[in-house]
């Protein structure tokens, strides 16, 4: 049920840095893009990130595309390559976004990434949200800003119809210019479209010189929505444990001995927002199973729950 007032802040220089402010404070920011309005968290703030879940009732973690500023910022955070500097001179900003080489010791939340070693970022055209991104001075996650599995918001009352009581505020930036989602590539080897949207395939390979290869299968596409399975550790999982085995690193959930608990008190966005550090960490321990409590198959549950299934899946 909705638990807070939503406040709707005008796209004016007090607006924005009232919104920069209340991302800093790890608090959700809906702002207009010029495809979609994104509901923002501050990408290196697990618990943040993990609000953006729980806002949306995002079914599992999918990877997250980071929006920043400028060029400069995305190459704190990404291996950058000449392909990544043809498209950007090309299409930033702008509704493209490109998956690339995470650079290590970033700071990026886990959550945005799925795990995975890689991330997707963009630079966004919307004055407003350039004015946001500047402001804020790192990397903004923002998938886009309506609940899962429903339609896209163009403009600010969309986001107040579906997310109001939910986040803390929506910048009205007015209707979104392309209303479409960016254009994915990934630039992880061969170029590869990951998804379509506002920018054509065939202008990215005259961008490029080259041909995008088009490559759905699920275990390859590293974009958001787009992976049937993201990190798995090296060593094996096994769910719903209510007991320790001899050799097992213990993954815990509420008041239970372990090796890392996810949340003590039983809170499911404070484990949502442990859950891929802990796998990290436990994966580096010496130990060849991770055994993990139950989590209730409920809310970001669920969420927690296909995720861990996924980790535990046979490889």
């Amino acid at each position: 049920m909705p638990n807070k007032v939503t406040q709707l802040l005008p796209s004016t220089p007090d607006g924005v840095a009232t919104a920069a402010d209340l991302l800093g404070e790890g608090g959700l920011v809906s702002f207009p893009t010029e495809t979609v309005y994104g509901l923002g968290a501050d990408a290196t703030n697990d618990t943040a990130v993990a609000r953006i879940f729980a806002a949306k009732g995002r079914p599992s973690f999918n990877p997250l595309i980071a929006h920043v500023a400028d060029i400069e910022t995305a190459k704190r955070y990404v291996e950058w390559s000449d392909a990544a500097q043809k498209l950007a001179d090309a299409f930033w900003p702008g509704p493209l976004s490109l998956v690339l080489p995470l650079k290590q010791n970033t700071g990026m939340s886990h959550l945005v990434t799925a795990g995975l070693p890689s991330l997707a970022i963009r630079i966004p055209a919307h004055p407003v949200a350039h004015q946001l991104l500047e402001a804020v001075g790192g990397p903004v996650a923002a998938p886009s800003a309506n609940p899962s599995g429903k339609i896209s918001a163009t403009r600010a009352t969309h986001v107040i119809d579906g997310l109001g009581g939910k986040i803390e505020a929506v910048i009205d930036g007015g209707d979104c210019a392309v209303g479409l989602e960016s254009t994915i590539v990934g630039l992880l080897g061969e170029p590869a479209l990951l998804r379509p949207g506002g920018v054509p395939a065939e202008d990215i390979e005259a961008a490029l010189g080259a041909k995008l290869k088009h490559d759905t299968s699920p275990d390859t596409l590293l974009a958001p929505g787009q992976m049937s399975s993201h990190y798995a550790p090296g060593a094996a999982v096994r769910l719903n444990a209510t007991d320790w085995q001899v050799g097992e690193l213990r993954l815990g959930f509420g008041h239970v001995p372990c090796d890392l608990n996810l949340s003590e008190s039983g809170d499911l966005i404070e484990a949502a927002a442990n859950l891929f550090r802990h796998l990290h960490a436990l994966d580096r321990m010496e130990g060849n199973r991770i055994a993990v409590s139950p989590i209730p198959d409920q809310g970001l549950g669920r969420a927690i729950n296909d995720r861990l299934k996924r980790a535990a899946a046979p490889r």
